[in-house]
């Protein structure tokens, strides 16, 4: 009976990271003119309904497999930079969120939670971009610097739009992802 809720659940989160993808090729836009290199993608939606519905632990999972699968395919052209700055990003807010909303799984919580999460991932991709980008990008640190405005409020803006149709649509699909 364990083995086949495994597979079960094993099942419903490679769903979730098909979708992610999906949404990843049908929706990519740059959303802040002076920054296009920065755009917006709604993976981090389905990755977090995983994560609100299997743990925290399965939304870093999820966050990993999404990541590689998404940087292998749609996203080939940001190459291992992509996957790994994806993988901090989302795996911090998937982790953070998850997190809280465990311990106070109702509306309250998922709010909280979700912007908790948008906080922790803005203020980690500063000190990420500070550290990686210069290594993968061949530009000096001084540039990042004067990016992170821009780094900021992009971080807060995808994550904001994503927590709230993660709000919106978790509790419509949690029915099926339970059963």
């Amino acid at each position: 009976m364990e083995k086949n809720r495994n597979t079960v659940r094993l099942a419903k989160m490679g769903m979730l990271v098909a979708i992610a993808v999906v949404l990843v090729y049908f929706i990519h836009f740059p959303i802040i003119p002076a920054v296009p290199f920065l755009e917006y993608d709604p993976a981090d939606i389905s990755i977090l309904i995983g994560t609100f519905a299997f743990g925290p632990l399965a939304g870093v999972i999820l966050t990993v497999v999404t990541s590689f699968v998404q940087g292998l395919t749609v996203s080939a052209s940001s190459g291992a930079y992509g996957i790994i700055m994806h993988i901090i990003a989302t795996s911090v807010f998937a982790l953070t969120a998850g997190l809280i909303y465990k311990k106070n799984k109702t509306k309250k919580g998922a709010v909280i939670a979700l912007a908790a999460g948008t906080a922790a991932m803005a203020a980690v991709m500063c000190p990420a971009n500070l550290m990686i980008t210069p290594l993968f990008m061949g530009v000096e640190r001084s540039v990042v610097v004067s990016l992170l405005p821009y780094i900021i409020l992009f971080n807060i803006i995808k994550a904001g739009i994503n927590s709230i149709a993660t709000f919106f649509l978790y509790k419509r699909i949690s029915g099926f992802l339970h059963r």
